[in-house]
């Protein structure tokens, strides 16, 4: 066989059973065997779009996403979602074509080093030079993206390389010396962790999105309730504990709930599972939880002690690491008692009773965006898989939609990135496609990568996107308005195209609703199309702002709870039942 058959194979070795990507010349050998396997190709649209759905695929399936794209232009193409993957710890695998070898280094047509430009943003990658490579390295790059800390890793492999014969095996064994991730806890970290919890008056399990990624979210559940501490969830750790736990105080950070980012200030002991102290939850670093002292576990050493001195580290994988910790602590329950933490409870459930997420919906005035999030989290009861772009809307999302199960809350965290929502709903639907997908998504992103509704259409993938299109450029423009002294330079995006016809002309179905009377019969209709992509285009109030907030550089304890010089309505929503009065 050839180079790009054996890479087929490689791939079917490896377990693969679906590739985002777009063929092009340097890659056009390996699209050749596909027609004969049974891997399932989707057509993309566009690169970008490609990596995004395979990080939706991995997202909610746990297993390596898998994208292809040409030498150049679609090599480079992929660099966005390569790096949201790296920053979110999603495990990737793409694969591109390159010029042939003899004129590698020449600048001939559509010649990119990727592997040069890819190197700070993946975990590891290769350029494979022999086609007797490509097995090994296909089985490498699938080893090193889903252990240890989950990640992308490229493979680039020349045109040439891809057409010359070879022979296929694929190597029974793993051999890199250098790449020892520790998974087994220290039983001694974990004995010291423990001891500091029998001794805290006030701690948070402080839990990031590596609990997700290690498939620990039951395991998480058996943690928080033999400690009886109070849980946050960061955004990309939605669903690792279930939002309706007595236990769960929702999502701290830049937007989080009051009694999160509260409880953390105020904790003596941040019980951190896989989170990376990042600015967003921070805020400024050196007033951030002042009194607590920290037991920080994560499979990457270079997490800990990274942004926050550690006063027991722990590197292990966060399975292994919460049942071991679960163990000590039930034995300490045992045989010294159980440690009182109810008032502690009592005062972070009372935060959460007087600072609720809140929003005001009136009946003749323009769609809040939070009632579209409020009907929709309704109507879908905290099953579908949500996936979202990156803006106010994700924050909404974030606040607002029940998340009671864990792998189903799918965004862009770390990176940030615009145009995320479309292409990842549509892998996360290839990935589970007897799940519910609905994408919450905001105009300024929905155009980024709006095209792969075309490929929805003709790959028969149906997901239902909502756009809370409020005409601006939302999260710029609360800045602007906050910051700049409502200074707004280049945020308004005008209601152009029209995104039902738009939608319409791509294969979908396409609704509008412009007046909150209609929000729920439009969500209704568009829950009962099912057989292609369907967009609701929500006319939204664009003065509304997302709150809490805390402003970027500045400390937690300077949380915004709403516009300044508004009396805020702090009750919510789980009391709405119509859209009466003031309250929703």
């Amino acid at each position: 066989m050839n180079g790009a058959s054996s890479l087929i194979k490689s791939l079917e070795a490896a377990g693969v059973d679906v590739v985002f990507g777009i063929p092009g010349g340097a890659i056009l050998p390996a699209y050749d065997p596909l027609l004969e396997s049974p891997i399932r190709h989707v057509l993309m649209r566009h690169e970008q779009g490609a990596g995004h759905a395979a990080s939706g695929y991995a997202h909610v399936t746990g297993r390596p996403g898998v994208c292809m794209a040409t030498s150049g232009p679609g090599a480079t193409n992929l660099v966005t979602p390569i790096a949201d993957a790296y920053m979110d710890s999603v495990p990737l695998v793409a694969i591109t074509g390159q010029v042939p070898r003899p004129v590698i280094g020449m600048d001939a047509f559509q010649e990119a080093d990727i592997t040069g430009i890819t190197l700070p943003i993946t975990k590891h990658n290769y350029k494979v030079m022999e086609a007797e490579e490509i097995p090994e390295a296909i089985a490498e790059a699938f080893h090193i993206a889903s252990t240890g800390r989950p990640g992308p890793v490229l493979v680039d492999i020349p045109k040439d390389v891809l057409q010359a014969e070879t022979s296929f095996a694929w190597p029974e064994t793993i051999n890199l010396p250098g790449y020892r991730p520790t998974l087994k806890p220290n039983r001694k970290q974990i004995k010291s962790a423990a001891d500091l919890i029998r001794r805290a008056e006030r701690p948070v399990l402080y839990v990031g999105g590596g609990v997700l990624k290690a498939r620990a979210a039951e395991e998480l559940i058996a943690l928080a309730e033999a400690i009886g501490a109070p849980v946050v969830t960061t955004l990309m750790a939605r669903g690792a504990f279930p939002d309706d736990h007595p236990l769960c105080l929702g999502m701290p950070g830049m937007h989080g709930n009051y009694a999160a980012v509260n409880a953390m200030q105020r904790s003596d002991l941040l019980i951190t599972m896989c989170a990376r102290f990042d600015d967003r939850v921070t805020g400024n670093l050196a007033s951030f939880a002042p009194d607590a002292k920290i037991i920080h576990a994560d499979v990457d050493p270079a997490e800990i002690g990274k942004n926050r001195a550690v006063d027991v580290p722990i590197v292990g994988d966060a399975k292994d690491t919460i049942v071991e910790l679960t163990k000590v602590v039930l034995h300490g329950n045992a045989s010294q008692g159980r440690v009182d933490f109810s008032p502690w409870m009592a005062e972070t459930r009372a935060w959460s009773r007087e600072y609720p997420i809140s929003y005001t919906q009136v009946e003749d005035g323009p769609i809040k965006p939070q009632f579209v999030v409020d009907q929709l989290g309704r109507m879908t009861g905290g099953d579908a898989i949500v996936v979202t772009g990156v803006g106010q809307h994700q924050m909404w999302a974030s606040q607002i939609m029940p998340v009671n199960k864990p792998y189903s809350f799918v965004t862009s965290g770390g990176l940030g990135t615009m145009g995320y929502a479309v292409p990842a709903a549509l892998g996360a639907k290839v990935g589970r496609p007897e799940d519910r997908v609905v994408a919450i998504d905001g105009d300024g992103c929905f155009q980024m990568t709006a095209q792969e509704l075309a490929t929805a259409t003709i790959e028969k993938i149906p997901f239902t996107v909502c756009i809370l299109n409020n005409s601006h450029l939302g999260m710029v423009k609360q800045w602007q308005e906050l910051f700049y002294d409502k200074r707004l330079s280049e945020v308004h995006l005008p209601q152009v195209p029209d995104y039902v016809k738009l939608v319409e002309a791509y294969g979908g179905v396409g609704f509008r609703a412009s007046d909150p009377s209609e929000v729920e019969t439009t969500l209704d209709k568009a829950m009962s199309v099912d057989d292609r992509p369907c967009v609701i285009d929500f006319r939204t109030d664009a003065e509304e702002m997302c709150f809490p907030m805390v402003p970027a550089g500045a400390s937690n304890d300077d949380l915004i709870l709403g516009p300044v010089g508004e009396t805020q309505v702090h009750r919510g929503f789980e009391s709405a039942t119509s859209l009466e009065g003031e309250g929703a």
